[in-house]
């Protein structure tokens, strides 16, 4: 069973992905604005988050920047097509996808589906055990951890997912739109800026100076990297 909490500020909105989100495997929460949505995630444990950004009382960023604080939890923003600066910021401070309104049924499920098996995988302990290393980073694929010269670093679900096909394929060039297609598993229409966001987030935290980046590169003009070194083992 499935907690998602539903957070925009006109209750048309909600009703309809309530509709759309009608399955016997989820229980749905409200919120009407972005202290609300903070409540319910302090008193329940929540499993992903469907946040508006244009909310009044706190909008979504603040409350988004606000739940990153305590937890990793997917969180997917409920944008206008008018708010394209906005989807990259939120991107940039913590949101793992964003849908585009008005939406269609099909892709809220999908998407919804897809982050929480990604989410769920990250605290799964049955797998076989694998442990990635690129210089001072370990990936270990049991525990779901990400360590830097030993120091445990916190990456969001999409994050640790990008991080490891990168790391499991070091020297390998992916482009944007292999790595969406990849991690999204969707069409991969405005990959470009969403993983390049996401590739940004990554470096600041793993790398000493993100602007010329040790591990996780760019190939001009192709994509990304994780450079292969001698210290990199599977």
């Amino acid at each position: 069973m499935y907690n998602i909490l539903i957070c925009d500020d006109e209750r048309d909105i909600v009703n309809a992905l309530k509709i759309y989100l009608n399955d016997v495997n989820y229980t749905l929460f409200e919120a009407y604005d972005g202290k609300e949505a903070l409540k319910v995630v302090e008193k329940q444990e929540i499993h992903l988050v469907l946040l508006d950004i244009m909310m009044p009382e706190m909008d979504g960023m603040e409350a988004m920047v606000k739940i990153r604080e305590k937890s990793n939890v997917p969180i997917i923003l409920l944008t206008a097509k008018s708010e394209d600066s906005d989807k990259i910021l939120g991107l940039t401070v913590g949101a793992d996808d964003y849908i585009t309104k008005p939406f269609h049924p099909v892709e809220v499920a999908a998407r919804v589906k897809s982050h929480l098996r990604r989410y769920m995988q990250l605290g799964a302990g049955n797998q076989p055990a694998q442990v990635l290393r690129c210089g001072g980073i370990e990936l270990d694929d049991v525990e779901k951890k990400v360590t830097l010269d030993g120091d445990e670093v916190s990456l969001t679900p999409t994050e640790y997912e990008i991080l490891r096909l990168l790391m499991k394929s070091p020297g390998k060039v992916f482009s944007p739109r292999e790595i969406y297609q990849k991690i999204w598993n969707d069409l991969p229409y405005g990959s470009e800026n969403t993983v390049a966001v996401h590739i940004r987030h990554i470096r600041e935290k793993l790398e000493i100076n993100p602007a010329e980046p040790r591990y996780l590169k760019v190939v001009w003009g192709q994509g990304y990297k994780c450079e292969r070194n001698e210290r990199f083992q599977m």
